[in-house]
């Protein structure tokens, strides 16, 4: 049996190597609005979600949240009470990378899929 939980992609990152590479092809070549741009985190508008470019790094800290290679992905999924949302998660007993923590001003945790893969999970603001 499914249970439904309200539930809508946020973002997803792409993990980049070279940050001023991918801005133009993201901007210049596919024709993205850029909104926000960093040396390390770059947003462009899309309809619905945000599509956001951030550096990637080859290695995984011991015992750490993961850091994603260039070339991968991350989904965020935004929720409307992460205290819920997390305690369904730790529940259904999975992995948690990052408790409910604020980070930028947004609530964030992260979690890890059956094939590894981080997951990030946001309060709807």
């Amino acid at each position: 049996m499914s249970l439904e939980v309200s539930l809508r992609i946020n973002y997803a990152i792409v993990f980049v190597s070279d940050m001023a590479n991918s801005i133009a092809f993201y901007r210049d070549v596919i024709g993205l609005t850029l909104r926000f741009e960093s040396p390390h985190w770059t947003e462009f508008e899309t309809e619905g979600a945000t599509l956001a470019l951030h550096v990637g790094e080859d290695e995984r800290p011991a015992g750490g949240v993961p850091r994603e290679a260039p070339g991968t992905c991350r989904t965020g999924f935004e929720v409307p009470n992460l205290d819920e949302f997390h305690a369904r998660m730790i529940a259904h007993e999975v992995p948690c990378l990052q408790e409910p923590t604020m980070t930028f001003g947004a609530r964030i945790a992260m979690y890890e899929d059956p094939d590894g893969m981080a997951i990030s999970v946001g309060e709807k603001r």
